[in-house]
């Protein structure tokens, strides 16, 4: 059983990673596809405000073009090297004005989006006459080769398009071209919050649905783990039902052997003793079986028949029934309060004390000290032992339900791990509070407070 549980959380993790993975990737596959759709927009709004420089400054244009056409003619004459004419071109006069230029013309035509932009110069070729090309140079894009603009890197920015420009002249009776291509990169300020807003519902929706996925994983493992741990207290229930239902047989069966004895029957004191013990522990065994029939031990809450009772005398009558069944284990009262009279139920809280009892005994204990004390108006009944003790890191574990504390040999030793959970559920039906301090291989005190 547990293996196949085992095996069935872990598909269901794969199922849910591979579903996760599967929503981030159309999360991603959506995102690239706005990212697309948003540089198609800026370039097509682009393609609207120019189709190239001239309709920005006609005049700048045309002093560009006598530039251009200057270099190549000093470049034909041996004027100037290529890295000369590379130089002359970008560091041209123009680049303050016509930047200037093409960014006011971006805030008033695209008054919502914040541009910031870069024209690189690619290519710079001269062809002549009866001979190959001379490619004065060609690059890819290089923010270096910035004519214009004010970006500073086209890390985060986009091709917008590409200007190629021709233009012919004659040097020397030779004629020439001059081919230039130079392209516009933009990078839109915030444009990744812009693509996350166009994404909102999608964003919300993919979380939604992410959470919904893990959400119901969650709500599964957990009942299959709550099943897992109905069908083991189903299991251990019926191979150990006679163990919750050992005290009472053990202590009626001693009691029944005692009053076999002539002298015991001889006493009248003694034999009205045992007789009381027998009837406690009958009444008992009827109550434990009641509430094996009604479920009891279950998520019920517990519904206490309170009265009055002197709390020392009665802790006496536990204790002494404690001996009889116990009688190698030396249990010792040792009471600082004298007839202190608290509202309790009997029964459950004798079956607290017992379950106390009973767990010192099970993990080595052979001396038991019951202390009452008054603490700050409550009463306090302390039940120390030289057990084996209890790890500091398993104490906070010992009232969970189901929880048994495996401690070598002794992991086998017989219960259900309700006993210290229904003591604890016990105290707090009487509105008071249980607690645990414990050293490894030095014992363990467990210390009950009740309202006076």
């Amino acid at each position: 059983m547990k293996q196949r549980i085992n095996l069935l959380i872990a598909f269901s993790v794969l199922a849910l990673i591979v579903l996760s993975t599967v929503q981030c990737y159309l999360v991603k596959t959506t995102y690239d596809y706005k990212v697309a759709q948003f540089h198609t927009e800026i370039k097509n709004e682009i393609a609207k405000i120019s189709n190239n420089y001239s309709d920005i400054d006609s005049v700048l244009v045309a002093k560009k073009e006598v530039l251009y056409k200057q270099l190549s003619e000093n470049y034909l004459q041996g004027k100037n090297n290529k890295a000369d004419v590379k130089t002359y071109i970008l560091e041209n006069e123009y680049n303050d004005v016509l930047t200037q230029k093409i960014q006011r013309k971006f805030k008033r035509d695209l008054p919502n989006l914040k541009i910031d932009f870069a024209i690189v110069l690619n290519k710079f070729i001269l062809y002549q006459s009866a001979k190959k090309a001379d490619t004065i140079f060609s690059d890819k894009p290089f923010i270096q080769n910035k004519l214009y603009g004010n970006l500073a890197s086209l890390n985060q920015a986009f091709l917008v398009r590409s200007y190629v420009g021709t233009s012919s002249g004659t040097f020397e009776n030779k004629n020439y071209k001059l081919l230039t291509e130079d392209s516009m990169y933009v990078s839109v300020i915030d444009w990744e919050m812009i693509i996350l807003g166009r994404m909102t519902f999608v964003l919300i929706l993919s979380l939604l649905s992410i959470l919904t996925l893990i959400t119901l994983f969650v709500i599964a493992i957990k009942a299959l783990i709550k099943q897992k741990k109905v069908n083991d207290i189903k299991t251990d229930f019926i191979n150990n039902i006679t163990h919750e239902l050992k005290t009472p047989l053990t202590t009626l069966g001693i009691s029944t052997k005692i009053l076999e004895r002539k002298d015991i029957r001889d006493n009248d004191e003694n034999f009205n003793a045992i007789v009381n013990t027998i009837s406690r522990q009958n009444n008992r065994l009827q109550s434990l079986i009641d509430q094996v029939m009604a479920n009891s031990l279950a998520e019920n809450g517990i519904e206490l028949q309170k009265e009055k009772i002197e709390t020392e005398d009665f802790l006496l009558t536990i204790v002494n029934d404690f001996k009889i069944t116990y009688p190698e284990i030396d249990i010792k009262p040792h009471f600082q309060t004298q007839k202190t009279h608290l509202i309790l139920d009997k029964f459950y809280l004798t079956t607290a004390l017992l379950n106390v009892l009973e767990n010192a005994v099970k993990y080595g204990s052979n001396t038991i000290i019951i202390k009452t004390n008054l603490v700050q108006n409550q009463f306090s009944i302390s039940v120390e032992d030289d057990g084996i003790g209890i790890e500091k890191n398993k104490q906070s574990l010992l009232f969970e339900k189901f929880y048994r504390v495996e401690q070598g040999n002794l992991h086998n030793t017989k219960g259900l791990g309700l006993g210290l959970y229904y003591v604890d559920q016990i105290i707090k039906a009487h509105q008071g509070s249980v607690s645990v301090v414990s050293d490894l291989g030095k014992g363990t005190q467990f210390t009950i407070l009740l309202k006076v």
